[in-house]
């Protein structure tokens, strides 16, 4: 009888246990779905080896698809802007007087680690998430979807008693911890105008950065593929300023370009296939054949028919210009 007992008791926590995480994840959608507008600002870190990037994130959303990111490095200030609005996607360099127009459904088609909405998406998504009580709050680990990472397979949400979200944690194959975003402020139901999220009015008062004609020191890869090597260099002047061309031929051979920036003097949108994507110190453009990034006054495009997206992710990582925290 005491062993029945027993045993009936367990079975009555795990139901209530699993009652009450489901009502965690209904309180939560509910509070996410609902929201009309928001504004958030906090720190990303992302881990490469030993190195670690960080960007101050301010992030805004209207209803209806519009968002609004601001990415600033923290080491050299250069602010991008990933925008959304009712004619498309871009990313905006204010200081560069550019931008990119993509055909693509970000921020629905990737997770992402400074998007509420995306973050909850891929809650609801995994019904093999776990929940987990914690001092103040909850942790809630869910699987990810990054298309330019298949290495990426899990985050760790952390969140108060209120349910804000508090950081995320993107985990690994290894277990490691590579990507990290930490909440300083989220308000909610804020409400904008759809103007806000415009180019013009992201383009307006920005200071243009100082570039150079001259390529002073070529950045090489510091990995490349087994049994790819480099094969072939040349400079050539343009234009504007220099240009140079690598050629790296063997099982996985891709050219890789590095040429100086030219500021336009009016804003110049240009149209790009593919998906937006951090690389390293930046926002670049990633699509199945070719990387392309901008980094301390250099543009720089990785193109390769050998290689996978993660391959030349991997290669373009591997191009590093700043210094960088440990």
């Amino acid at each position: 009888m005491k062993r029945y007992l027993l045993w009936l008791l367990m079975v009555f926590l795990l139901v209530g246990c699993a009652n009450n995480n489901d009502n965690i994840i209904k309180k939560i959608t509910k509070k996410y779905d609902n929201l009309k507008g928001y504004h958030l600002d906090g720190e990303l870190s992302i881990m490469r080896g030993d190195a670690t990037y960080t960007y101050d994130v301010d992030a805004s959303y209207l209803k209806d698809d519009y968002y609004r990111v601001s990415l600033t490095n923290t080491i050299n200030n250069h602010e991008q802007i990933i925008l959304r609005n009712d004619t498309g996607i871009y990313v905006l360099n204010p200081s560069l007087n550019k931008s990119y127009k993509f055909d693509s459904d970000w921020p629905n088609n990737n997770s992402g680690v400074y998007l509420p909405g995306i973050i909850i998406k891929d809650i609801k998504n995994d019904d093999n998430r776990s929940i987990k009580k914690i001092k103040n709050g909850y942790t809630i680990k869910s699987k990810v979807n990054y298309i330019n990472n298949s290495s990426l397979k899990y985050q760790l949400v952390y969140f108060n008693n209120d349910l804000n979200i508090i950081k995320v944690e993107v985990y690994d194959d290894k277990d490691n911890v590579v990507m990290k975003m930490v909440f300083d402020s989220f308000e909610d139901n804020t409400n904008y105008d759809t103007s806000y999220f415009s180019l013009k009015s992201n383009n307006e008062n920005g200071e243009l950065e100082k570039t150079t004609s001259k390529i002073e020191d070529v950045i090489y890869p510091m990995y490349l593929p087994v049994n790819t090597y480099l094969t072939n260099q040349e400079k050539i002047e343009t234009n504007d300023g220099e240009r140079v061309i690598m050629n790296f031929e063997g099982d996985s051979s891709f050219i890789l370009v590095e040429e100086t920036i030219n500021i336009p003097n009016e804003l110049e949108t240009n149209l790009v296939y593919g998906e937006p994507d951090i690389i390293l110190d930046t926002v670049g453009f990633v699509t199945d054949y070719s990387v392309s990034w901008m980094s301390n006054g250099i543009e720089y495009y990785l193109i390769s028919n050998d290689m996978d997206i993660e391959q030349m992710m991997s290669v373009a990582s591997s191009i590093n210009v700043l210094a960088v925290g440990k």
